[in-house]
């Protein structure tokens, strides 16, 4: 049995993402996702760009967009997708995480649970 992916790409996220890179010159491998405590809901999104992978990362590849997922993030990340969108009032990265139980009114902070590995790997074995 294969190992799910803990992220999944839009075709704008990984469009952006090629571009961030694109524009960073060779030295850029992709983006890195993680979490971090903080904001008025208890934890952010946080998103840098990445000249190297580091031990323990995940690797998620869409269309030769590559992002890593931090490894204290994974659990928080389960599941979720992300895109990339411009509306009239902002442009950036969002992400659809079913282990967010809630946000803030400015959208910036989230709370999020840990993933059910239980759950994940249950519905993994029923596909």
């Amino acid at each position: 049995m294969g190992r799910f992916s803990v992220m999944s790409l839009t075709d704008a996220a990984a469009a952006r993402v090629n571009e961030i890179v694109a524009s960073r010159g060779g030295d850029s491998l992709g983006v890195r996702v993680g979490v971090k405590k903080g904001g008025c809901a208890g934890m952010e999104y946080t998103i840098d760009l990445a000249s190297e992978a580091k031990a323990g990362e995940d690797v998620v590849e869409r269309d030769g967009a590559k992002v890593f997922v931090a490894p204290e993030a994974v659990l928080f990340l389960l599941g979720t997708q992300m895109d990339f969108e411009v509306t009239k009032l902002r442009t950036g990265f969002t992400f659809r995480n079913p282990n967010q139980t809630s946000a803030c009114g400015c959208g910036e902070s989230v709370e999020l649970k840990k993933a059910d590995l239980a759950a994940l790997t249950a519905a993994q074995s029923a596909a």
